[in-house]
C-alpha cells in the first residue's frame, strides 16, 4: 500500500507541478512540443505493454479489443463535447482548416503568442482540467492493479508523468489568462492529482484482488483512451508547433519507456 501510495503521489505530482510553471512561467512553444511528443512515445510503450498486453492476458483478445474500443469511443465522444465547450461562442473553424484540439491551446502557455479566445475566457483550461482526469483515473487505476500484482509499472509511471504535465501546465495557463488568481488556477488541478492518488491505491488495492476477466477491462479501456488521446490530441499539436523534429523527442520518450518496461 505505501509503494502504490508513492507511486500514485509522482504520478499526479506532475499536474501540481505543471500548474504551478503554467501560472508562473511562459515557455518557447517549441520546448513544448517537444515534452508533447516525449510523452506520446513514452504512452505507446506504455499502452503496449502494460495496459493492452495485460488484458490480452488476462482476458482474451475480444475482452481486450473490445474494452480498448469502448475506451476509445469514450474518450473520443468526450473529448470532442470538451473540445466544442472550449470553442463555445467562438467562430466554427472549417474541417479543412483544423488544427488540432482546440482545449489544447499551447498559445496561452507560450512565449510572444497571443492566447486565443477559448483560452481567455478559461474555457480550455477547464476542458483540459476534464480530460485530464477522464483519462487519467483508467491510467492510474492500472498503474495500482501492476503495482498490487508486483509487476513493476515503472514505464507506465513514467508515461503517466510525463503526459499530466503539458496537460497541466497548459491547463493552468489557459485559465490564468482570464484573469483567475494563482490560488483559484492551482487548487482544482491539486484537487484532480489526490482524485488519481486515490484511483492509485484502489487499483493496487480491492481492484488487484480481482479476477483476471474483471481486470482486464480497465486496462483495455485504459489503452483505448491512450490511444485515442495520442491521436486526438498530443501528436497533432506537437507536430504542429515542433514540426518533423518532434520525431525524435518521440522516439526518445518511446525508448526511455522501454527500458523502464524492462526493468
Amino acid at each position: 500500500m505505501a509503494t502504490s501510495l508513492l507511486f500514485g503521489i509522482v504520478t499526479s505530482s506532475a499536474l501540481v507541478l505543471g500548474s504551478f510553471i503554467g501560472v508562473w512561467f511562459e515557455l518557447p512553444k517549441r520546448v513544448l512540443a517537444i515534452i508533447l511528443s516525449f510523452a506520446a512515445g513514452a504512452l505507446v510503450t506504455a499502452l503496449t505493454f502494460e495496459l493492452f498486453e495485460d488484458a490480452y492476458q488476462r482476458g482474451g483478445i475480444w475482452r481486450a479489443a473490445g474494452g480498448l474500443f469502448v475506451g476509445a469511443v469514450v474518450f473520443t465522444t468526450l473529448s470532442a463535447l470538451l473540445d466544442r465547450w472550449a470553442q463555445a461562442g467562438s467562430k466554427p473553424i472549417p474541417a479543412d482548416e483544423y488544427r488540432g484540439s482546440a482545449k489544447l491551446d499551447t498559445d496561452a502557455a507560450a512565449k510572444g503568442h497571443a492566447p486565443s479566445a477559448e483560452s481567455t475566457r478559461g474555457a480550455a483550461g477547464l476542458a483540459l482540467l476534464a480530460a485530464a482526469t477522464l483519462d487519467g483515473v483508467p491510467e492510474n487505476l492500472a498503474l495500482g492493479v501492476a503495482l498490487g500484482e508486483g509487476s513493476g509499472g515503472l514505464a507506465l509511471l513514467a508515461a503517466i508523468f510525463v503526459s499530466n504535465l503539458p496537460e497541466a501546465l497548459v491547463g493552468a495557463a489557459s485559465m490564468r489568462s482570464q484573469g483567475m488568481s494563482r490560488p483559484s488556477v492551482i487548487w482544482p488541478w491539486v484537487a484532480c492529482s489526490v482524485l488519481l492518488v486515490a484511483a492509485v491505491v484502489v487499483g493496487a488495492g480491492p481492484l488487484s484482488t480481482s479476477d483476471p476477466e474483471t481486470i482486464s477491462l480497465p486496462l483495455a479501456f485504459a489503452a483505448g483512451a491512450v490511444i485515442a488521446a495520442l491521436a486526438d490530441t498530443l501528436m497533432p499539436e506537437a507536430f504542429e508547433h515542433g514540426g518533423p523534429a518532434v520525431a525524435l523527442s518521440t522516439a526518445a520518450g518511446f525508448v526511455l519507456s522501454y527500458v523502464l518496461s524492462l526493468a
